[in-house]
């Protein structure tokens, strides 16, 4: 019993030397537990032309592995053996999948998996394999994802927007094989997200874009700025704003802020119009940043433009020889992908281009910096959040793994209809724990604003709970002060060009005054006026039989106007 022990504790130390590889601001968290001292995770070395399944014993680790960095090319004196079908660099993924300590139960560690849609969905709505060594892990059945319409919902439920159907399929994670609930909505759902912050969910339907409030199912409120359908949303990674394109080739970007506004009698408003692009918008991208952040967008019209949220300047014009289908970036945004109609993916080098707003893609030129197998046009595009590896789906029926660095192609996945969704993320606790149940149930979603039109049921007497308020503090955010600093400008402006609310009536009042006072002036003047032409003369009769009919008819007429 002492040689696996001392083995384990090899390992635990080679494992803890690559764990300060690893960004915690990813993770969230050490990928090695301290109760690792007993059991060490299986090893899985995956390499590019072919693939090993996990050893179930947990067999010892080698030594040209041992330094090893995750997912990352071996370096200089640690060089595997290469592949004969590819020539790529043998690599080793670590993948703990079930780690038992002393009475702590069961734990996964933090993986990459590809989540993967197709619209015939014959055998499966949904599979998710491992990112790295293809296994596949999870498959959920029941109906058929439409484009842009599949979500994570909170880190528990995965929503998928039945395609050409009035309603959204959602699944526990773990309970994969029973469909939990249907969300019903007015008509088919054309695109489909969530805030990261798990508080609401987006959908596109028609022309108009839908927001629900997660703890409670009502519907808060219907934009309706678009002019045709609504092809792709997206927040940003703080769920301050959300962007919007639809097939009027308008970009609409919003402030969540803005649109949850307690006035129900002022219309909503974009906070940016962006209509530079003359076809409908197949794509769009929100990078890091939040407020700050950069927006991707593609279109019909053979171009992919980036802009900024915080000013709504263009930044960046790219025009390509094909019509763009998708588009992503990686987390550092060093790189923005393209995917064309052709089949054809185009990686753009932002940090290359000085300073030069418009620009065309000449493949010539580039020819290192095009991704070539796809045989129709690229549906979607995900990149991995170390961003070595690309992945692609297509509308012919594979979804390819990609090294950014060759441009060659690692894996390469059969499925049984054209491509809807394909996108790399950070697998939840909750897909890999078979224990774990989500917090809180979906509650009711209602078709119609807070429940209370048309046949929805209006729940008297029910407690609101708006969950995530503890995450904003006591103190105001940035963007309910910048609000504030706008009305205090509004405000002094107001007051020097009007003078200000309390003067102006101050100024209506001093004229009403003046006006009653010339009212009284003018009524006195008639009055007195009448009482001198008609007092009879000294000696005569009165001065309307001495005077001439027609001079006093004048006379009066004059002093009452």
């Amino acid at each position: 019993m002492a040689k696996p022990d001392l083995q384990a504790l090899k390992l635990l130390t080679a494992l803890r030397r690559l764990s300060a590889l690893v960004s915690p601001s990813i993770f969230g968290r050490n990928l090695l537990p301290r109760s690792l001292t007993r059991r060490c995770a299986p090893l899985i070395l995956r390499g590019a032309g072919k693939k090993s399944p996990p050893d179930s014993q947990g067999g010892p680790l080698p030594e040209s592995c041992a330094h090893a960095r995750v997912g990352q090319p071996l370096g200089a004196g640690q060089r595997g053996h290469r592949s004969s079908r590819h020539g790529a660099v043998t690599r080793v993924s670590l993948v703990m999948t079930h780690v038992r300590g002393g009475g702590e139960g069961k734990m996964a560690a933090p993986m990459e998996v590809a989540v993967c849609t197709d619209s015939a969905a014959q055998l499966w709505s949904c599979v998710v394999w491992e990112l790295h060594s293809g296994a596949n892990l999870l498959t959920y059945r029941g109906g058929q994802a439409g484009p842009r319409g599949l979500a994570l919902l909170n880190g528990e439920y995965l929503l998928a927007a039945q395609l050409g159907k009035n309603y959204i399929s959602a699944w526990e994670l773990q309970r994969k094989d029973q469909l939990q609930q249907k969300i019903m909505c007015p008509g088919p759902v054309t695109c489909l997200t969530t805030s990261p912050n798990g508080l609401y969910v987006l959908a596109g339907i028609a022309e108009s874009i839908y927001l629900w409030e997660v703890s409670t199912g009502n519907l808060l409120v219907i934009l309706s700025r678009h002019y045709q359908d609504v092809s792709c949303l997206q927040f940003t990674g703080d769920s301050s704003h959300f962007v919007s394109g639809g097939k009027d080739c308008l970009v609409l970007a919003w402030s969540l802020c803005s649109v949850l506004q307690a006035d129900p009698s002022r219309t909503p408003g974009p906070r940016h119009v962006w209509s530079r692009h003359t076809l409908p918008i197949t794509d769009l991208h929100c990078g890091f940043g939040g407020p700050l952040a950069r927006v991707a967008t593609a279109s019909l019209d053979q171009t992919v433009k980036l802009w900024e949220i915080s000013s709504g300047e263009l930044l960046l014009s790219v025009l390509f020889d094909v019509s763009i289908m998708a588009v992503t970036m990686d987390l550092a945004e060093h790189h923005m992908f393209c995917g064309g109609s052709d089949g054809s993916i185009f990686q753009v080098d932002l940090c290359t281009w000085p300073g030069q707003r418009e620009k065309s893609f000449q493949p010539e030129q580039d020819h290192g910096k095009v991704f070539r197998g796809h045989r129709n046009q690229v549906t979607c595009l995900s990149v991995s959040t170390d961003g070595s590896v690309l992945l692609s789906g297509s509308h012919d029926e594979t979804v390819r793994l990609w090294d950014v660095q060759s441009q060659q192609c690692l894996r390469t996945v059969a499925l049984k209809g054209p491509v809807t969704n394909a996108c790399i993320m950070l697998a939840p606790i909750s897909m890999l724990s078979s224990d774990f149940r989500p917090s809180l149930p979906l509650p009711h979603f209602n078709k119609h604003l807070l429940g209370t039109e048309h046949g929805d049921e209006p729940r008297h007497g029910a407690l609101t709970l708006r969950l995530g308020l503890h995450q904003q503090g006591s103190e105001p955010s940035y963007l309910e002060r910048l609000e504030q600093l706008h009305r205090v400008m509004c405000s002094t402006l107001e007051k020097n060009v009007l003078g200000g609310q309390d003067q102006l009536r101050i100024r209506v009042a001093e004229l009403e005054d003046e006006v009653r006072n010339l009212r009284k002036i003018n009524r006195d003047l008639f009055d007195f006026s009448t009482r001198i032409i008609t007092r009879p003369a000294k000696g005569c009769g009165p001065v309307l039989t001495c005077c001439p009919p027609v001079t006093c008819h004048v006379v009066l007429v004059l002093c009452r106007v």
